[in-house]
């Protein structure tokens, strides 16, 4: 059995990981799902949250672990783990990204989101900037099919008292990677195939410019934890143990 960190993404917090990790612990996991610095239960004024300060937290998850780990990042997170896995390539068993961004060694956030795969996102044409525009966060009105396009009403609800304002720095500060390092971890991808944030061209353009060893598919908007916790455990779940896996790509489908 693996241990999981699970990393959330844009304006989330732990909490968005609350159906998944008791089917991980059934499942014989250790997961720990963390608040990055800003998010949930973390006092960090969101203005003071920088790229590196995500990665610090995410690190010190991989140093208290008692052993190397699934580490999973979803969608900003992705930039995170990326980070991560250069800083310390010994503490990771394996990277996942979820519907995540996947960087390239000096690529910004911003880089990934302008290609052009990523023009159909809802983002963009929905945020509102804090007046110093160190902060962003989605009009009301465009949450629920921004990032909840397939999950259930209360679930969304619940998720809309939740989500916070979100640091902008981390969006234009560039991962740096190399081949000794986190080239060497060992990395799935999960495409979500109705995703509305991180479109699903971009993420076949990510892959297609950084292939992973193991990529699987889900049928799910950006937010399967909450649309289809059950599949998307059975995927890190195969993904914890890739020789469970018959092919190089599978698919899942609610």
């Amino acid at each position: 059995m693996s241990w999981f960190v699970l990393v959330h993404g844009v304006s989330h917090g732990a909490w968005c990981w609350d159906k998944v990790v008791p089917l991980l612990k059934a499942k014989g996991h250790s997961v720990d799902a963390i608040d990055l610095p800003g998010h949930g239960q973390d006092p960090t004024p969101t203005a003071d949250v920088t790229l590196e300060r995500y990665v610090e937290r995410v690190c010190d998850a991989l140093s208290a672990a008692p052993e190397p780990v699934v580490l999973v990042g979803h969608s900003m997170a992705g930039m995170l783990i990326t980070q991560a896995a250069e800083r310390c390539p010994a503490r990771i068993q394996r990277l996942i990204y979820l519907a995540a961004y996947l960087p390239h060694d000096g690529q910004k956030l911003l880089d990934l989101a302008d290609l052009p795969e990523g023009a159909s996102t809802h983002v963009r044409p929905n945020l509102v900037f804090s007046a110093d525009h160190r902060t962003a966060k989605l009009k009301p009105e465009a949450v629920r099919e921004t990032f909840y396009n397939d999950c259930a009403d209360l679930d969304v609800e619940r998720a809309m008292r939740l989500l916070v304002p979100q640091a902008t720095q981390p969006f234009a500060a560039p991962v740096h990677t190399t081949e000794e390092r986190f080239g060497r971890v060992p990395k799935a991808y999960i495409v979500c195939l109705q995703d509305n944030t991180v479109p699903t061209p971009l993420q076949w353009r990510m892959l297609a410019d950084l292939p992973c060893d193991e990529v699987m598919t889900l049928r799910t908007g950006h937010s399967p934890f909450m649309s289809a916790p059950d599949h998307l455990v059975i995927a890190l779940d195969h993904l914890a143990h890739p020789a469970g896996l018959s092919a190089a790509s599978a698919m899942l489908t609610r």
